[in-house]
C-alpha cells in the first residue's frame, strides 16, 4: 500500500512541485486547499496533475479542518506549506501574517500530536528568520542567530521554535527544512524575481516601457523551487529528525539579477529600471546567503539548478505566456 502525504499549501509553487515530486515516488498526495473566490486561481498551478491528486477545502486557522482532515486521511508524512508568504505583504497585514504562519502552524502540530502522531511532520521555515545576523564568513547557518527584521520573519521564528518543542516534548518527528529563496516560473509575479522577468519581457515585446521596483542592492541566494522540494522530502524522511538549512550558497543583488534577465533579451536593465521608495521595507534585510553544507553531507543533496538557468527559464517561460504560445503555469 503507498503511502499517503497531505500538503497545506499545494497550490502554491512548492506545494505543486512537491505534489509532483511525491506522485513520481508513487506516493498518495492529498491537498489542503483554502477556498479562493476565483476557483481557477485555487488550483492553476495543479491542472498538469489535479486528476491524480486529492485536494480538499481547510484552512490552517479552522481547526475543524485540519482535524477533520488529518482523521480522514491519516497521513504517513505531512508538508506544512501553507502561509502568507509575501515578506513586503507582511508589513500591511502583520496580525494576519502572525496568525497564519504561527498560530496556523501551532494548529496543525496539535491536530498532528494528537491524531496522527507517528507520522513525520515537515514546516516549512525560512531564511527571513536569520534577519540582520550574518557570520562572519558571510553565511547564514542552523547555527546562526536568528534576528528577524519583518512579521513574517518574526511569524516563521515562532512556528520554527514550535516545531522544535514538539520534537522534544512529545517525542515526534518533526522537521524545519530553513530554506533560502526559491522561485521559478510558478512564483508569484508581484515576488521581486517573477515581476522582473515578467516585466523584462513585457519590455521586449513592447507591451511595458517601464519597470518602478524597490531596493536593487539587496542580496538574495535565488534557487529554484524543483531541486528544494526534494530536499523537503529528504530532511522529512531523514532517519533523525533534524533541522536542516536548503540554499545553493551563493548570493546575488537584485541589480545582478535584473542584468541577468534583461541582459539574456539583449536589453541594458539601466534603460528600464527604476526604483521606487514606495517599494522598500520599513526595516530593509540587506543580505542572505545560506551554507547548506549540512544538508549536502549529511543527506546527499545538492541543486541541480544554477542561478543563471533559473533566470533564463523563468524568461523564456513568460517570453511563450505573453505571445500566446504557452498558457501561465
Amino acid at each position: 500500500m503507498s503511502k499517503a502525504a497531505f500538503i497545506t499549501g499545494i497550490s502554491g509553487q512548492d506545494g505543486s512541485y512537491l505534489a509532483e515530486y511525491l506522485l513520481s515516488l508513487n506516493m498518495e498526495v492529498h491537498g489542503m486547499i483554502r477556498r479562493n473566490s476565483t476557483p481557477e486561481n485555487q488550483s492553476s498551478r495543479l491542472k498538469k496533475i489535479y486528476n491524480k491528486i486529492h485536494s480538499h477545502y481547510g484552512d490552517l486557522l479552522d481547526q475543524t479542518s485540519i482535524e477533520k482532515l488529518l482523521t480522514e486521511i491519516k497521513p504517513d508524512e505531512i508538508y506544512n506549506l501553507a502561509a502568507q508568504s509575501h515578506v513586503r505583504i507582511s508589513f500591511d497585514i502583520p496580525q494576519f501574517t502572525a496568525q497564519t504562519n504561527a498560530i496556523g502552524t501551532l494548529n496543525i502540530l496539535e491536530a498532528y500530536k494528537r491524531i496522527c502522531p507517528s507520522a513525520k511532520f515537515y514546516q516549512a521555515s525560512s531564511s527571513e528568520m536569520f534577519g540582520l545576523t550574518i557570520e562572519e564568513d558571510g553565511f547564514q547557518r542552523e547555527t546562526t542567530i536568528m534576528n528577524p527584521v519583518s512579521p513574517y520573519g518574526i511569524s516563521k521564528v515562532f512556528a520554527y521554535n514550535a516545531v522544535r518543542h514538539y520534537r522534544r516534548a512529545y517525542n515526534l518527528h518533526a522537521v524545519n527544512g530553513i530554506l533560502f529563496n526559491h522561485e521559478s516560473a510558478r512564483r508569484g509575479s508581484n515576488f521581486v524575481t517573477n515581476k522582473v522577468v515578467k516585466a523584462a519581457c513585457s519590455i521586449k515585446l513592447g507591451l511595458q516601457d517601464k519597470l518602478e521596483i524597490g531596493n536593487l542592492d539587496s542580496y538574495r541566494d535565488w534557487g529554484h523551487s524543483k531541486d528544494y522540494v526534494k530536499a523537503m522530502y529528504l530532511i522529512n524522511n531523514h532517519n533523525i529528525a533534524d533541522d536542516f538549512v536548503v540554499s545553493t550558497m551563493e548570493t546575488h543583488s537584485v541589480r545582478e539579477m535584473c542584468n541577468t534577465v534583461f541582459s539574456y533579451l539583449d536589453l541594458d536593465y539601466k534603460d528600464y529600471v527604476i526604483q521606487n521608495d514606495k517599494y522598500l521595507r520599513p526595516e530593509e534585510l540587506p543580505y542572505l546567503k545560506g551554507d547548506s553544507t549540512k544538508i549536502r553531507k549529511t543527506l546527499g543533496w545538492k541543486p541541480e539548478y544554477t542561478f543563471e538557468m533559473l533566470m533564463h527559464e523563468m524568461v523564456d517561460h513568460w517570453m511563450l505566456v505573453l505571445q500566446g504560445k504557452e498558457s501561465n503555469l
